[in-house]
C-alpha cells in the first residue's frame, strides 16, 4: 500500500505521540550540551531540535521540522560552511561517522528496510540552507508509490528547508509578541496551507528526547558488538536491539 506525503507526516506525529505514552521507559538524561551559538544556517538550534553531538563537538544531528517521511533527520557540521569541500579533513571524517551512527539508530528504531542518505551540495543542487547537511530518511518497501519520488520532494517546495525554518522562526516571534501583549498571532501561522504541515516545538522536543535516548542505546550496542557479545541465541546484538528498543509504542505502523 502506498501513502501520500501528508499521510506519512500524520503518521510521524502519531509515532511521536506513541513514544511519549505512559509505558515509555524513563528516558530522562542530563541536558544535552550544545556547542556555543549552535545554528543551522542562520537559524538558532536548541535542545528542542538537536538530539546528538559528536564526542569532539564537530557534528550534530537534529530532527526535521517538516519530515518527508517518519524519522527524517539531518546531520550537520557544527561549523557553518555551505559546501563539503570547505570542511576540514577532521570535520569531514566526523560528519560521516556521525551519519553512519545516526543512520544505524534510525534504521533500528523505525524498523526500516533501507535509507535515503543525501547531500545537496550547493544551491544549484537544491540546497536551501547554506550550511552543509546530510538528509537521512528511513525507508520501507512500498512506503511511497515511486521510491525516487522522495528526491522530488527533497528538491521541491516540500523539501525547502530554508522556507520551512523561516516560517517557524516567524511563528515563534509572533507567539512571543502575543505573550507580551503585542501583535496578534496569525491564525494558522505564516503558511496555512493544509498540505504543508510543520510540527510543533513540543512534537520536535519529544522526538529529539526519544532519539537522544536511542543514540545512548546505540552507543551501548556498538560497545557490545565491539566486545563480540551476542544475544545468547546467536543473534547479532544489533538485531537484538531492534527487538528490544522498538517496543509497541515505538513500532511504526
Amino acid at each position: 500500500m502506498t501513502t501520500t506525503k501528508l499521510e506519512v507526516q500524520s503518521e510521524s506525529s502519531k509515532q511521536i505521540s506513541r513514544s511519549s505514552s505512559s509505558d515509555t521507559p524513563d528516558m530522562r538524561l542530563p541536558p544535552l550540551k550544545l556547542p556555543p551559538n549552535l545554528t543551522f544556517g542562520p537559524f538558532p538550534v536548541t535542545t528542542s531540535q538537536a538530539f546528538y553531538v559528536s564526542a569532539n563537538s564537530l557534528s550534530y544531528a537534529l530532527v526535521n521540522l517538516r519530515p518527508l517521511l517518519p524519522g527524517h533527520s539531518l546531520v550537520c557540521p557544527v561549523r557553518r560552511v555551505p559546501r563539503l569541500s570547505q570542511l576540514s579533513d577532521a570535520e569531514t571524517t566526523d560528519l560521516f561517522l556521525t551519519v553512519k551512527r545516526v543512520s544505524e539508530m534510525l534504521e533500528r528504531v523505525f524498523k526500516a528496510d533501507a535509507l535515503n542518505v543525501a547531500v545537496q551540495d550547493g544551491a544549484a543542487a537544491g540546497q536551501s540552507v547554506n550550511h552543509v547537511h546530510v538528509h537521512i530518511i528511513p525507508r520501507r518497501d512500498g512506503d511511497v508509490a515511486n521510491g525516487d519520488e522522495v528526491y522530488e520532494w527533497m528538491d521541491g517546495q516540500q523539501g525547502n528547508l530554508g522556507k520551512v525554518w523561516e516560517e517557524y522562526q516567524a511563528l515563534q516571534r509572533q507567539r512571543r509578541m502575543k505573550e507580551e501583549g503585542g501583535e496578534r498571532e496569525i491564525q494558522g501561522g505564516p503558511d496555512a496551507d493544509a498540505k504543508r504541515v510543520n510540527r510543533t516545538e513540543e512534537q520536535m522536543r519529544e522526538e529529539a528526547e526519544w532519539l537522544r535516548w536511542e543514540m545512548q542505546r546505540q552507543k551501548e550496542f556498538e560497545e557490545m558488538r565491539g566486545a563480540g557479545q551476542d544475544s545468547g541465541d546467536g543473534t547479532d546484538v544489533a538485531v537484538r536491539g531492534q527487538r528490544t528498543c522498538c517496543d509497541p509504542h515505538y513500532a511504526a505502523r
